[in-house]
């Protein structure tokens, strides 16, 4: 039921007088309601962020830190005003020296500033792109990677995949063409596939219903020309009909996530802590007993 108020009000987007049904209308259309509700969240956000910076300007956690002889990775960070990964950049070429006590890393300040008494000449780097010798002809992409010929122009253009053409043939970047389906290629670790089909008839799922559950689920596939493949151990444990295993090894983007590190970080404990390595396929993976006891929380028993 409409209401019977009619009300005159200006817009607080556009400015023109309209009739409001409600005491709380305050714009005219749909459409400047959103464009209001936006410009208040914009709004919010930049004040949150001033607060946030005016906030870190009222600590001045350099003044805190400019007398002390010895500085953690933290502080030598935020003198140095870069990040921890490019301080751990300069540690892992030398350039700077750390001590390890107990859990902490510290540099001695005099280090840091003596960087600055004696610096080096500056070049600006150049590199020179070396001519692409080696090339595919289409029809070899298309018998190596099983792939259909439409389908390697759209792709080569999406991802910039060098091309030349001589005597009416198109030729392909070897180099370009196998990363790019490196990249793409399955875990080796993978060994037991369902094909569509498959799924269909033993889960009575529908086409779109897969295409939906393997998305959600982030199930492994692999492509061979136009069949399309999914792996048979995520779906049997999505679908709650195989236990998961308790995995030995991390890879390094789960490590990543789990210990809340940048890779420059993940690499700097693995080497200096001796925690193993294993290289599968594309893969490098991390060992989890390893890692865990090193990066356990700290405990009195």
């Amino acid at each position: 039921m409409s209401s019977n108020l009619k009300i005159k009000r200006i817009c607080a987007w556009c400015g023109k007088e309209f009739i409001a049904q409600k005491t709380t209308t305050a714009c005219c259309s749909k459409q400047c309601a959103n464009s209001l509700y936006k410009k208040k969240k914009r709004d919010e956000v930049i004040k949150a962020n001033n607060q946030f910076v005016e906030k870190k300007i009222d600590e001045k956690p350099i003044e805190r830190i400019k007398d002390k002889p010895f500085l953690t990775i933290t502080e030598t960070a935020i003198y140095l005003g870069v990040t921890r990964p490019t301080v751990y950049g300069y540690i892992k070429r030398g350039e700077l020296k750390v001590t390890r006590l107990g859990f902490k890393y510290l540099l001695k300040k005099e280090d840091i500033d003596e960087l600055f008494n004696n610096p080096t000449e500056f070049h600006t780097p150049t590199k020179e792109k070396a001519p692409i010798t080696d090339f595919y002809t289409t029809t070899e992409v298309k018998e190596k990677y099983h792939v259909n010929e439409s389908w390697i122009f759209a792709v080569a253009k999406k991802n910039n995949i060098p091309r030349t053409f001589n005597r009416g043939k198109t030729y392909w970047s070897k180099k370009h063409m196998d990363a790019y389906f490196a990249k793409k290629a399955p875990n080796p670790d993978i060994t037991e596939w369902y094909s569509t089909q498959e799924m269909q008839k033993k889960f009575s799922m529908t086409l779109s219903a897969i295409y939906t559950f393997v998305s959600k689920n982030a199930i492994p596939k692999k492509k061979e020309g136009i069949m399309v493949y999914y792996s048979k151990k995520h779906v049997d444990i999505a679908k709650g009909v195989a236990t998961p295993e308790e995995p030995q090894y991390y890879t390094v983007a789960e490590a990543m996530e789990k210990f809340n590190l940048t890779r420059d970080q993940l690499y700097h404990y693995a080497k200096y802590h001796n925690i193993p390595k294993v290289k599968k396929g594309k893969y490098t993976l991390i060992s989890k007993p390893e890692l865990d006891k090193l990066l356990a929380a700290p405990k009195i028993e």
